[in-house]
C-alpha cells in the first residue's frame, strides 16, 4: 500500500469519474467501493446505499474519488489521504500539516 493516496473530490459523480479514468489509463481497475449507510446518508444528504467512495489504481497509482454529496460542496481541490500505522503517526501528520495554519474538520 502507499503511504498518500490523493483523493478526487465529487458531488454524486464519482462513479462516472472513475469509469472514464480506468478506460484512459492502462493497467487501471477499481479495487473497492464503499457505500452510505442509514446513519452517514442522513448526515450527508445522500441517498442510502449510493456510493460514498471509490478506491481505484490507475497504471500502478491508487486514487481515491468520494461523493460529497450536497451538504459538502466540491471544491477544485485534491485531499491526500495518509495511511497510518497508529494514532502516533496520525497525530505528528496532523500537527506538522496543520502548523501554520488552521485545523478543521469536514463538517467545517
Amino acid at each position: 500500500m502507499q503511504k498518500i493516496t490523493p483523493c478526487l473530490w465529487f458531488d454524486t459523480q464519482a462513479e462516472e469519474a472513475v469509469a472514464y479514468y480506468t478506460t484512459v489509463f492502462e493497467k487501471s481497475e477499481v479495487t473497492a467501493v464503499t457505500r452510505y449507510d442509514a446513519a452517514s446518508a442522513k448526515v450527508s444528504g445522500m441517498p442510502e446505499g449510493s456510493v460514498l467512495t471509490i478506491t481505484f489504481r490507475l497504471d500502478g497509482q491508487d486514487f481515491m474519488a468520494l461523493n460529497g454529496g450536497p451538504v459538502f460542496k466540491f471544491t477544485p481541490a485534491v485531499s491526500f489521504v495518509v495511511s497510518c500505522k497508529d494514532q502516533k503517526e496520525v497525530d505528528r501528520f496532523w500537527e506538522q500539516l496543520s502548523d501554520g495554519g488552521r485545523k478543521g474538520s469536514a463538517a467545517g
